[in-house]
C-alpha cells in the first residue's frame, strides 16, 4: 500500500510531465503557425516595405483571401505563445526556481510582442479592407502602410527578449542543454540589433533580413525545445 506521501509525490510528478508536454505542443504548434503564415504571405507575393504605395495597394486589393488566412492564424498562435511563455514560467518554478527572474522577463515581453503583432494585423487586415474600394493609394492608405511597417519594427525587440529570457530560463532549470541557449542567444541577438535600426526597417532597409535570420533562429530553437519538452 502506497503512503500518502508516495501518492502526493506521484501526482506532482504526473502533473509536472503533463505541463511540461502542454509546454511543449504549444511551442511546435506556434511554430507550425507562423511557418504556414509566412508562406501563404510569400505565396501571395505580399510587398515588402520599400515597394511602391500602387504595388501594395494592387495586392491588398487582390489578395484579401490571403490576408484572411494569414490573419487567423495570427489569432491562433498568439494564445500558444501565451501558453508557452506561462507554462515555462511554471516548469521554472517546479523545478526549483533557477531562472525565473529569465522566465519573467520572456512572459512579459511575450506579452509586448502579442499586443505588438496585434496592431500589426489590425492594421493589415485594415489594409485589405480599404483596398478593394480605391482606385489610387490615397495619403491616409500610405499612412496605415507606413505605421504598419513601424510596429513589424518595433515587435523585434519584444521578439528577442522573448527569445532571450526563455532561452536562459530553461537552460538555468535544466530543461535544455547549452546548445539550445546559445541557439535562443543568437535567434534573439540579431533581432535585437536590427530593431536598433527600426526607422531604416520600416523604410524598406535590408537591415530587415538580420532581424527575420534572428527570428527563424528563435524558430529552431522553439521547436527543438517543443521535442524536448515532450519527450522529457
Amino acid at each position: 500500500m502506497r503512503s500518502p506521501q508516495a501518492t502526493a509525490t506521484n501526482t506532482l510528478a504526473r502533473s509536472g510531465f503533463v505541463r511540461g508536454r502542454l509546454v511543449g505542443v504549444a511551442a511546435i504548434a506556434f511554430v507550425v503557425s507562423v511557418v504556414v503564415e509566412n508562406a501563404v504571405l510569400a505565396v501571395s507575393g505580399a510587398p515588402t516595405f520599400d515597394a511602391p504605395i500602387e504595388e501594395v495597394l494592387a495586392y491588398y486589393a487582390a489578395s484579401r483571401d490571403s490576408v484572411a488566412i494569414a490573419s487567423g492564424l495570427v489569432a491562433l498562435y498568439l494564445p500558444l505563445l501565451l501558453v508557452f511563455v506561462t507554462g515555462l514560467h511554471g516548469l521554472v518554478e517546479r523545478r526549483g526556481g533557477a531562472g525565473a527572474d529569465w522566465s519573467r522577463l520572456a512572459l512579459a515581453a511575450g506579452a509586448t510582442l502579442s499586443a505588438i503583432v496585434v496592431l500589426v494585423n489590425v492594421l493589415q487586415i485594415g489594409l485589405a479592407l480599404s483596398a478593394g474600394g480605391l482606385a489610387e493609394p490615397t495619403p491616409e492608405f500610405e499612412l496605415v502602410w507606413q505605421v504598419h511597417a513601424a510596429a513589424f519594427a518595433l515587435a523585434l525587440p519584444a521578439l528577442a527578449t522573448t527569445v532571450i529570457g526563455a532561452a536562459l530560463a530553461a537552460h538555468a532549470s535544466r530543461l535544455t542543454p547549452a546548445w539550445q541557449r546559445l541557439l535562443g542567444l543568437v535567434g534573439g541577438s540579431l533581432p535585437l540589433a536590427a530593431g536598433l535600426g527600426n526607422l531604416a526597417i520600416a523604410d524598406g532597409s535590408p537591415l530587415l533580413f538580420v532581424g527575420l535570420l534572428g527570428f527563424a533562429a528563435g524558430l529552431v530553437w522553439l521547436l527543438a525545445t517543443g521535442a524536448r519538452l515532450l519527450r522529457s
